[in-house]
């Protein structure tokens, strides 16, 4: 009877290690198609990155081939979805050093704050005060919109515990008005240079852009097609925002505690759910400040770092029902437009106004 059990069991971890490894397989399969057709001009310039790509490509399976096999490999896509995406997060510091910083000011930093802080409370007020949105599927376009876009609603989908399909709606929304955004702002750079409402030099209109549109890639589309000084500054402020993701964690993890502690419930109430990937990444970013890395070091740790994080794009996909994005109904979409709207009418305010008192 031991000696039966113990076959059991053995079969049993065996077979759970077999799914994890096909699931993996899987999500890696996704990941290497959408990092080559990432590399396409074409995507390139309209800032669909391998992320986006990885997603779309993970819904289209996830609601055809994938629920047939799915008990094959499921494990496998949860391990891309929840830890992958953790350790993307922490070697995304590689892309970046506290150098970045400086090179964007104490105004710069102060226009990242506000737009970030003023995106994420109106996301709150209108997402559930107006639109009657739950909170979880509020937080996560909040933060897609007021720091890093797709990146920033899968780090937060960990703290609020969201369901696959909020973390899709709220992706989405990040990929329909970021992909605007790449039209938009060019054009209000030309109408910029007889209304003279928002900074007119080169690098102040790319710190507005970096400052207020969605993903990097996004930053980079909208920027290039201005200017290349105007690309540098809006990268620059694009990354001082993203390296804001740790401390706005955590400081969403006390909220969240606080809330559900207001609302009665004890069990969510407990504790603080420490994003300690976050805070890892932080060190990575202090590591690659003070330490002189390889540019081979740094080539191959962004390769790694975009794997990573496409794989867990691609794992959401698969995991992501289009019935579920469907009774979700327009009202993410319209709190994401929202967003935007004062991404680019409400940060244009902000830059202009830190910007006059800085100087």
């Amino acid at each position: 009877m031991h000696s039966s059990n113990l076959i059991f069991d053995r079969n049993s971890v065996g077979t759970r290690a077999l799914h994890c490894v096909s699931g993996l397989a899987l999500s890696a399969a996704i990941a290497m198609v959408s990092i080559t057709l990432g590399d396409l001009p074409w995507l390139q310039s309209h800032g669909l990155s391998a992320l986006i790509v990885a997603i779309l490509l993970g819904i289209l399976l996830g609601n055809t081939i994938y629920p047939r096999i799915a008990v094959y490999c499921g494990p496998g896509v949860s391990f891309s979805k929840q830890t992958l995406l953790r350790a993307g997060i922490v070697l995304y510091g590689f892309r970046l050093t506290f150098h970045d910083v400086a090179h964007v000011g104490t105004a710069g930093v102060v226009i990242d704050a506000l737009v970030l802080t003023s995106t994420f409370a109106l996301a709150l007020l209108l997402g559930q005060k107006v639109l009657g949105l739950d909170r979880h599927t509020s937080v996560l376009i909040g933060a897609g919109s007021a720091i890093c876009g797709a990146a920033a609603v899968m780090a937060t989908e960990p703290v609020v515990k969201a369901r696959a399909e909020q973390v899709t709606v709220a992706v989405s929304t990040v990929v329909v008005f970021g992909t605007l955004a790449i039209v938009v702002y060019p054009l209000l750079y030309q109408w910029n240079l007889n209304w003279h409402l928002l900074p007119a030099d080169m690098s102040g209109f790319g710190i507005y852009i970096g400052s207020t549109v969605h993903e990097v890639a996004q930053v980079l589309a909208a920027a290039r097609s201005i200017s290349p000084q105007a690309a540098d500054s809006a990268v620059i402020a694009k990354l001082v925002r993203v390296m804001m993701l740790a401390p706005f964690l955590l400081a969403l993890s006390v909220w969240m505690r606080r809330n559900a502690a207001h609302d009665g419930d004890d069990g969510k109430a407990s504790r603080v759910t420490i994003p300690w990937f976050a805070f890892a990444f932080l060190l990575i970013v202090g590591l690659n400040t003070v330490m002189p890395l390889s540019a081979d070091f740094h080539r191959d740790a962004t390769a790694i770092d975009t794997w990573l994080l496409t794989m867990s794009m691609a794992a959401l996909g698969l995991t992501t029902h289009l019935s579920a994005i469907r009774r979700a109904g327009l009202k993410p979409l319209i709190l994401a437009a929202l967003l935007f709207g004062w991404l680019v009418a409400g940060g244009a305010l902000i830059n202009c106004a830190v910007t006059t008192l800085a100087a």
